[in-house]
């Protein structure tokens, strides 16, 4: 009962994170959720020789290169010394870490400048960078549609 409980406040705290809308931020950095970052249907290429599909609206390609605040949940994909320094944010807590397969276009690949930040797993968290949009290949198969360059960790929620 205490874990369906924990599971049902942090889905709670995910749909409060997605629904608020916030204003652009003074420092620069627009806010941007992902409920307009996965606000489109996305059909991943089998692999990168199959060529660019096109599938990312013009809205969201607008994004390519713009300074950005996201608010997400943190998987943690490599670390040094003690520090996370690469991770996925994706949209919902679920996803990361109870078995919901996210779709690409839920998930950012953030990449943080500096030595890293510490891991903090289950709680919405906010990061600033400049964001890349557009399909990401490694080793023949898509990664992503989004890459986070990230600049600093600017709140934590819960």
């Amino acid at each position: 009962m205490k874990n369906l409980l924990r599971h049902l406040l942090l889905l709670v705290a995910a749909v409060a994170v997605l629904r608020a809308a916030e204003p652009a931020k003074a420092d620069g950095y627009e806010n941007v959720g992902f409920d307009r970052l996965a606000s489109f249907n996305y059909t991943p290429p089998e692999t990168e020789t199959a060529g660019p599909t096109d599938q990312i609206p013009e809205r969201i390609k607008a994004l390519d290169q713009k300074k950005v605040a996201v608010t997400g949940f943190m998987l943690p994909t490599k670390m040094d010394k003690g520090l996370v320094t690469e991770f996925l944010l994706v949209k919902d807590a679920m996803m990361c870490c109870y078995g919901a397969m996210p779709r690409i276009n839920e998930w950012i690949v953030v990449k943080m400048a500096g030595g890293g930040v510490k891991p903090l797993m289950d709680i919405p968290i906010t990061f600033e960078g400049k964001l890349t949009v557009g399909e990401m290949f490694e080793n023949g198969y898509l990664t992503g549609v989004y890459l986070l360059e990230g600049e600093r960790m600017t709140g934590v929620k819960g």
